[in-house]
């Protein structure tokens, strides 16, 4: 009877910390209970509960499959706490539309879809939803091209008119406008994984011939004959994911940012050198980290211009770091010895967290939840 007892209370003790590591994830100020109000996010509400938002569907108890769909969470749903063994559930009496509602018999109440709360705000990333970001490196090359604008303007913007050539009306009215930008590039092994496609804007076809005749009708950047049109997607984007950590080990590089700048910062959307084909979905949170040694701004650690001295030796020069001797010390003294060795085993620094919003095979699209400093290109992306 006794070693019955004893290991009925070695198998509860993964369950016994399991349970309170969950309850550590809440926050300490977190409210016992929480009515959705219209403008409230998965994230958003993950925050006001837990210390990492990514952390939810542990939380909720919920498996993939079902935490994966937001339509289950509308606005007037009550939120309720659990503090016993920290976890999250609706209150089904609350008479939100998760629960019970008292209705007229003359009035019949159905919920909508799209009036359920989405994982981020959707106008965020909307526009980056509908429009192809990375392709090929010829494969624009085969779609229709602006073959001059109005009055031969070098730029041309919304407002102004353009002729197109290729344009099949079966496609529709609607084309959007796409420049093929910088390769995406894999800084860890060189390897080219694509092309960001820029958005450039829309236009409308305002006459079908040989030479179309496009207004445009939106632009964010110029542009100019020889860019590329692409028939406007009319399938509405879904918004139905929520933050959660991958399962498969990840470990990437930031690789660019969709405005071309060296940096970003929150709400900024980024490129990663993961994709589909690496186990990254939609939804998935990483956390952002700064290497040393791959750092924009890292410690030289190699001869400036090549080969050192004026016979071209390959021999690689020695750096040493600078050092702040006291006043009654020696005038001169050498430093630390500064080497790849030497900086490959300082840890990284985590500073953020990306949400990833579009995938594909090789790379991935995120946009920065949180960071305490800029977001820069080489930055490191790993499990949170």
């Amino acid at each position: 009877m006794r070693k019955t007892i004893i290991s009925l209370i070695l198998l509860m003790t993964p369950f016994v910390q399991a349970v309170a590591a969950d309850a550590g994830a809440i926050k300490p100020d977190a409210p016992d209970r929480y009515t959705v109000v219209p403008g409230d996010t998965l994230w958003s509400i993950s925050g006001r509960y837990l210390n990492d938002a990514w952390k939810w569907p542990e939380l909720w108890k919920a498996n993939q499959e079902q935490i994966k769909n937001p339509h289950r969470i509308y606005p007037g749903d009550v939120i309720v706490l659990d503090r016993a063994t920290g976890q999250l559930r609706l209150d089904q009496s609350a008479g939100g539309a998760g629960g019970v509602v008292k209705l007229s018999p003359r009035i019949r109440a159905e919920q909508r879809a799209d009036a359920a709360v989405p994982a981020i705000q959707p106008s965020v990333i909307e526009p980056f939803l509908m429009r192809p970001m990375v392709v090929g490196q010829t494969e624009l090359d085969s779609a229709p091209a602006i073959t001059a604008t109005q009055e031969n303007r070098v730029a041309a913007g919304a407002g102004d008119l353009a002729y197109v050539a290729g344009l099949d009306k079966a496609l529709g009215t609607t084309w959007q406008v796409f420049r093929r930008g910088d390769a995406l590039t894999d800084p860890d092994t060189n390897e080219i994984l694509g092309y960001v496609a820029t958005y450039l804007g829309e236009v409308r076809v305002e006459k079908f011939a040989e030479q179309s005749t496009v207004l445009i009708t939106r632009s964010v950047q110029e542009i100019y004959a020889g860019d590329r049109l692409l028939p406007a997607a009319k399938e509405k984007p879904t918004f139905s994911y929520v933050p959660r950590a991958p399962v498969k080990s990840v470990r990437g590089r930031v690789i660019s940012t969709y405005s071309g700048l060296w940096e970003t910062g929150p709400t900024g959307i980024v490129a990663l050198s993961k994709g589909a084909k690496d186990g990254l979905e939609v939804g998935h949170v990483l956390a952002l980290s700064r290497s040393q040694s791959s750092a924009r701004y890292e410690t030289r650690q190699a001869a400036l211009w090549g080969r050192e001295g004026p016979a071209g030796s390959d021999r690689p020069r020695t750096y040493y770091a600078e050092t702040l001797p006291p006043r009654d010390g020696p005038l001169y003294t050498q430093g630390q010895e500064i080497s790849e060795a030497t900086v490959s085993r300082l840890p990284d620094e985590r500073y953020g967290l990306v949400m990833v919003f579009r995938t594909f095979d090789r790379a991935a699209f995120g946009l920065v939840m949180q960071s305490s400093r800029p977001v820069a290109i080489h930055d490191v992306i790993t499990n949170p």
